[in-house]
Formats: C-alpha cells, structure tokens, sequence
C-alpha cells in the first residue's frame, strides 16, 4: 500500500504532506534542503510488505505462466514477503481479468497477460464483462515472442510449406480447423487473416490456454495450430509436429531452419505475440511507478533473461507510459482489420 503522496509547494520553506504534517525550518540554505529532502522520503510511495498476487491469464505449463513464475522468482529477492502466482485460466484471459477488476487497488495484485486483453479485445468483443480503459492500467511490459503455425498427425508428411497446407486443405475440406489459446488471441487472428487471405473455409476450435491446444494438435484432434514458437520447439524437435512458418520479420534463431510466414509470400503476416502487466484501474499511479521500476529491474536480471530465451521469448520491461502507447497503436492497427473482416467473438 502506498504511503501518502508528498506535495512540495514554493517557496521551499514548507514542505507538506497529504496527512496535514509539516516541516519548517528556520534557516535558508542547508537546512532548508535536508529538510526537502526528508520530506520527499518520508513521503515517497512505499509497497506493503504482504504477498504480492500475480494473476496469470494461462493455465500451469503455458508460455505465460513461464513468464510468470520466472518473474515471480526475480521479483522474490526484492520483496519482504511471497510473490505468489494464481493461474486464472479460460476465456481467453478475460477471467483473468476478472479476478484483477475485483481486486484492491493497493498494489499488491497484478495481472499477467497477452497484451490483445486491452488492445483487441475491446474491438472483437461486442459484449466485454470490463472496461479496457478503466479496468487495466498499464504496468509495464513483459516479454515478446514470435508465433508458430504448426501442423501435427492429421496432416500427411509431404505438407512441407504453407503454401502446400492451404492446397492440402482446399482437397480436404473436412479437415479444414484449426486451434488456438482461445477466441481473439493473437494464434487465433493470425489463423483467420492466413486463411481469410488464402479464401479458404475453416473452423476455428478455442482452448483454454496453448497446453491443452497443444495435446489436442499431437492427438490429430485438430489440423493446425498457431502458438508462441516456445511451445512448439521440443515437440517440433522430436518430430511429433512440424512447425511450418514463423511471424517474424526474420527467421526464428530457435528455429532457423524454418521459413518466415513473409518468406512465403504472406508478407501483411509479421506478427509478434507480447505479454504484460497491469494493475487495477484505481490504484494510485504513484503505486504503479513503483511496481514498473520492480518489474523492470526483474526482467533485466539475467538468470531470468537466459530462461526466457530458453523459452522462445525475449524479456522486456517498459514504464507504463510506453505500455499504454503500445496498446494505442496496437488498437489502431487492428480495429480497421477486425471491422472489416467481420471477425467477432461472442
């Protein structure tokens, strides 16, 4: 919980705080600036010394509960008490959500999440249970992976490229479905511009996280399957899938031998999936800041920088100011597309 916030008034011979104390001195010069200078740290926005919460938008074993438990490991050397992560799967995240918009604004419950809970979703959703703008304040970011489409057991071995899934597909119309984490992801939108493009009719199957989806794609249960490249690289290792394109701008440095999606000749598909942070939409910004500077001193720490890499995913934090700007853009780039498309989710 934050202390009270310091409000600093010239001439600089009081210094008052929000609870009604003062400190006045009678000399100018140096005592005049000791006596700021305690009132600024007396005042400064401490954060309770109880468990921090960190909501998770995916189930154990997801490229998000990886970034949350490796997060909660960096940020456990900084904090007096636990960090304890609370997986709050489903929906696509918006239980998640949920959970965060019912929470105390004090700081000690943050929420894990792709970034499309605030960018995508307020535009895909025609009926969303929160307020986007209200309900989650920016953080700071997380992480950014690249996305894997991938093809599992249903699919014969001669399906090497896109190209020649879409024509597998076209033959096959039956089998024409593909999974994702759930309605409105980013797996999910790349799927339907891929296919939306290439004018293929398909029939999406949502899970409640990439784990699940995973099981199903190695089970033959679905045909194709866009996730964050993670969690497609052992399986795709050991040959129980083939991952067939990536969404970078580049090839995949886990996978370099794989062609990019823009290689392939899809060039609008350069996509980069993207976790992060948010607070309850009232807790004190100077709260915010406070938990910002934690998250990014975590992130930067390279135990957890070498097991995100490990993962397929590139650690990064940010102040809240550059979260809440790339969810702008990030709106702003999708809603044309989503309008236009008719892409809604219920």
């Amino acid at each position: 919980m934050a202390s009270a916030c310091c409000i600093m008034h010239l001439p600089a011979t009081v210094a008052t705080c929000a609870n009604g104390s003062m400190l006045e001195h009678a000399y100018i010069g140096r005592r005049q600036l000791v006596a700021a200078a305690l009132a600024a740290l007396v005042c400064k926005p401490t954060l309770a010394q109880t468990p921090l919460r960190l909501l998770c938008s995916g189930p154990p074993g997801s490229i998000p509960d990886t970034v949350a438990r490796q997060t909660a490991r960096a940020l456990e050397a900084q904090h007096a008490g636990d960090v304890v992560v609370d997986n709050r799967a489903g929906a696509a995240g918006r239980i998640a959500v949920q959970a965060l918009r019912v929470a105390a604004a004090d700081g000690q419950t943050l929420l894990l999440a792709q970034g499309a809970v605030a960018s995508i979703y307020p535009v895909l959703y025609p009926k969303l249970a929160y307020n986007a703008t209200t309900d989650l304040q920016p953080v700071s970011l997380a992480g950014e992976m690249l996305l894997g489409l991938a093809v599992g057991p249903a699919v014969p071995d001669t399906v090497r490229s896109v190209s020649a899934l879409l024509d597998w597909l076209r033959e096959n119309p039956a089998k024409a479905n593909a999974g994702s984490p759930g309605a409105g992801t980013l797996p999910h939108l790349l799927q339907a511009m891929l296919f939306r493009e290439a004018g293929v009719d398909w029939q999406h199957v949502a899970y409640a996280g990439g784990p699940p989806a995973l099981v199903a794609l190695l089970a033959g249960q679905i045909t194709v399957l866009a996730l964050p490249e993670g969690l497609l690289l052992q399986p795709h290792a050991a040959g129980r899938l083939r991952v067939l394109a990536t969404s970078g701008a580049q090839r995949s440095a886990s996978l370099p031998g794989v062609a990019t999606l823009r290689e392939q000749g899809l060039d609008r598909l350069v996509l980069r999936e993207w976790f992060a942070f948010f607070a309850p939409g009232a807790t004190p910004r100077a709260t915010v800041s406070a938990r910002a500077e934690a998250l990014q001193h975590a992130l930067s720490q390279p135990a957890l920088v070498q097991a995100f890499a490990l993962a397929g995913m590139q650690a990064r934090g940010s102040t809240p100011a550059f979260l809440a700007q790339r969810i702008a853009d990030e709106q702003s780039t999708w809603a044309p597309f989503l309008r236009a498309s008719g892409i809604r989710a219920e």
